[in-house]
């Protein structure tokens, strides 16, 4: 496999400036979210702090609420970059894993594991990508003797998806109300208690999915051109294909065991990072930081909005994700789509 250029990754001069400015963001709401809570923290103190420079109230303060704010980085990361190999495959902008399925399969192997098993980081994770790939497996084969054809892909999705949500009620249903409560809380999407043993898994898988997937970013591109066009220039399409897959199914697997199935972010962020560049193609790279951005963003307001409870991120970003799909038909009854 030949290394992509920066512009096959969907790296020019403006998607670069935007990414950037992404980034400078992401920054600012980190600043922000850990200067959130019960003792809260000015940005300066934050900043002074994180450069060693902090009371050690303020140290201690910072280092706890840290990991949160990184979970909610990476989280974000892997949903956009999933969504953006899922809507490049499928050439379809509403192939997201949590429209066809793929996310409600991670969801439905996590809360199987929490109920049978336990809670850990390590178990939910191992029950996410079970799951994952089971639901993976499933759609493939239904899909066999015809191909992956977006709209079929995405219409066998739904249904799975439909089937994976009356397994969890009826899982939940099932479950005693301690396991239930912890399984419903899960399920919602929440990044309340999330600590360095959440952390750690989940940015070793990061270090190990992104590069493979961004190392396939030619390939990517090739494909969304059609299966005749990417044959063409030699790339191996049954393979690349299912590895992309694979690889996108294990960072929603990722994400979900670290935060639970926080919805739309995968759906949304590619679409926001192709508006911004203005950039046909996957825009691997700007999509990662776009939901970097709303994840930490979502979670931000969710400390924020209502000063008597807190509201999970998988809420916020359900309500981020329908503002964004009005937006979407507005837009599209303007221009008579």
């Amino acid at each position: 496999m030949t290394t992509p250029t920066p512009r096959e990754v969907g790296l020019d001069r403006r998607t670069i400036v935007t990414v950037a400015i992404l980034a400078a963001v992401t920054v600012v709401l980190i600043v922000l979210s850990v200067g959130t809570g019960d003792y809260p923290m000015t940005p300066a103190d934050v900043v002074r702090t994180l450069a060693g420079n902090g009371t050690k109230a303020q140290y201690l303060v910072v280092t706890g609420r840290l990991p949160r704010v990184l979970v909610a980085v990476l989280v974000g990361a892997a949903l956009a970059l999933a969504g953006a190999v899922f809507q490049t495959l499928t050439r379809n902008p509403l192939g997201s894993p949590d429209i066809i399925g793929f996310t409600t399969g991670s969801a439905t192997g996590g809360i199987a594991m929490i109920l049978l098993v336990g809670s850990t980081p390590s178990v939910v994770a191992l029950g996410a990508l079970g799951g994952g790939l089971l639901t993976t497996v499933v759609i493939m084969a239904l899909c066999a003797p015809h191909g992956l054809s977006s709209s079929r892909v995405v219409l066998l999705g739904v249904a799975v998806s439909a089937v994976l949500a009356g397994v969890n009620s009826y899982l939940l249903v099932k479950a005693s109300k301690e396991n239930a409560a912890r399984a419903t809380v899960w399920l919602v999407g929440d990044l309340a208690g999330r600590d360095w043993h959440y952390l750690v898994p989940l940015a070793v898988a990061l270090a190990i999915l992104v590069p493979a997937v961004l190392v396939n970013g030619r390939a990517l591109r090739m494909l969304e051109m059609g299966d005749e066009i990417a044959t063409g220039v030699g790339v191996a399409v049954g393979r690349v294909r299912v590895l992309l897959l694979v690889l996108a199914v294990a960072l929603v697997a990722a994400a979900t065991a670290a935060a639970g199935p926080v919805p739309f972010i995968a759906l949304i962020a590619p679409q926001v990072a192709r508006r911004l560049t203005r950039l046909p193609g996957p825009n691997l790279v700007a999509s990662v930081f776009v939901g970097a951005a709303l994840v930490v963003a979502a979670d931000y307001l969710g400390q924020r909005v209502l000063s008597s409870s807190l509201l999970p991120v998988g809420v916020v970003a359900a309500t981020l994700g329908g503002v964004y799909l009005v937006f979407l038909l507005l837009v599209g009854r303007r221009r008579g789509a």
